[in-house]
């Protein structure tokens, strides 16, 4: 799998779902606003605001531990206790301790601001046992450790016996509302290029990144901005049965991408979250073009992925290893009637936002915002028909494993030519038409019940983010034989 899956930057999935500037789905007004806790009112409660900035290299493989306490919320605390394994069948894990000589387990009040309440110490026999790391009650949040590739968010139900690679313990799920407690954060992070994986699917896929200290990779990795990723793909598609060898049909073309991660959490409600926010948002470009005699479109439009990629980035969330899985698969799709002959090239470029957002009172509200344009840079139509290519991307984002937001968005180039013959008495002939292209987008996608995650109220079904089409013209011309 060497030559199909490389670790290649991604500052995130995604990317996904785009809109026109200002539209958003059906029934949001202001969730963009309100995934923000800065625009909160300050809650004089004795809460901290805890920083949102990329992972460590070292929280890969270690986890933060919130303990249990008699009343009120538990605090989460920076740990050295390491996941070792996990079995998803049986929800059991195996805790690791730091090995002799190493950092010590800190107490729950450690990392703690001063202006914590009183009220939030623990209580008798909430703290682990002698020799044991954790108690029940206790919430571990982990980066991605063995057995749980996308990390693991899991209340400890049962403690069991101390072994040679740590205590065994079985969990329960839980939400990042028990992780958190009632603090707050707010920030955006580009995605760490180690957590990406790209697995080609077909021939004509190539990859180039660029980061940070000068690294650099693929054809086109020296000519990229610093924390982009792009996917260049050629390859040919089916042939109208009766054209001649010389339209063979083919696309080529790049998607270019830099997302960010965005997430919020104010956790000041009391009994869950007053607002939370989890989506994506970054730049987006693509350039491609159809080229020949494409073959006519028998029921659904044909879609010929060509690329997956997976991440599973952790953000750090204060003490607070957050995982963010992101997928995202880049596909060509072509409808066509078999009789046009295209050569036509666009260029688009834009930025987007995609996400859900969460407020007390009013659930969960999709979020989807861009500002998106293209340009043609070549254009020649043949014949009378019509033609219509997308290069887009099936995405989802959400946390530990479980989907919250997916998404569909596909850039296209449309084509349609009308071609009118006549003749007359005296023998002449003559040909004469018109052709016009078109470029634009179609987006879909929605909401689903996993961002109760964040210890919301589960959906009763899921949200759409809405269908949304935005066309508009390229350019247009006659035909006269």
């Amino acid at each position: 799998m060497r030559k199909l899956a490389r670790r290649l930057l991604l500052p995130g999935l995604a990317a996904l779902a785009l809109t026109a500037t200002g539209c958003s789905s059906a029934g949001h007004t202001a969730a963009a606003d309100a995934s923000s806790p800065a625009t909160l009112a300050p809650i004089a409660d004795g809460t901290q605001r805890l920083d949102v900035t990329p992972a460590p290299q070292d929280t890969v493989a270690t986890a933060a531990v919130t303990r249990a306490e008699g009343t009120g919320k538990g605090a989460p605390v920076k740990s050295s206790l390491k996941v070792a394994s996990y079995d998803p069948a049986t929800r059991r894990a195996v805790i690791a301790t730091p090995p002799k000589g190493g950092s010590p387990v800190p107490s729950p009040s450690s990392d703690r601001s001063p202006s914590r309440s009183p009220g939030s110490s623990p209580s008798p026999g909430s703290s682990p046992s002698a020799g044991k790391p954790v108690a029940v009650g206790d919430v571990i949040a982990s980066a991605p450790a063995p057995g749980a590739p996308d990390g693991l968010l899991a209340k400890v139900t049962e403690v069991g016996r101390k072994t040679d690679r740590g205590t065994e313990v079985t969990t329960a799920p839980t939400t990042l509302s028990s992780a958190l407690g009632d603090d707050k954060a707010d920030g955006k992070v580009p995605v760490d290029p180690s957590s990406v994986t790209v697995e080609p699917l077909m021939k004509g896929v190539t990859l180039s990144w660029a980061k940070g200290q000068g690294a650099r990779f693929g054809p086109q990795g020296a000519k990229l901005p610093l924390g982009n990723l792009r996917l260049d793909l050629d390859a040919p598609i089916d042939t109208a049965p009766d054209a001649p060898v010389t339209a063979g049909a083919s696309v080529s073309g790049f998607v270019q991408l830099a997302p960010t991660v965005e997430f919020a959490y104010d956790g000041s409600g009391g009994s869950g979250p007053r607002s939370a926010f989890l989506g994506m948002s970054g730049d987006w470009s693509s350039q491609w073009s159809l080229k020949g005699h494409a073959a006519a479109s028998t029921g659904a439009p044909k879609r010929i992925p060509f690329a997956k990629l997976h991440s599973a980035p952790v953000i750090q969330v204060g003490p607070v290893p957050v995982v963010v899985n992101l997928d995202l698969t880049c596909y060509v799709q072509v409808e066509a009637d078999g009789r046009v002959t295209l050569d036509v090239r666009q260029d688009v470029q834009g930025d987007f936002r995609v996400g859900g957002s969460y407020a007390t009172g009013r659930g969960w509200t999709p979020v989807s915002t861009s500002n998106v344009h293209s340009s043609p840079v070549k254009a020649e139509v043949t014949a009378a028909g019509r033609v219509k290519s997308a290069l887009g991307a099936e995405a989802s984002v959400g946390l530990y494993g479980a989907v919250g937001v997916s998404a569909d968005f596909a850039p296209y180039l449309r084509g349609d030519a009308d071609v009118k013959a006549s003749a007359s008495t005296d023998g002449k002939t003559a040909v004469s038409g018109a052709w016009a292209l078109y470029g634009g987008f179609d987006l879909s996608g929605q909401l689903h019940l996993q961002l109760s995650l964040f210890g919301t109220p589960v959906f009763e079904r899921r949200i759409p983010l809405g269908s949304l089409n935005r066309e508009w013209p390229l350019t247009s011309g006659k035909i006269a034989v």
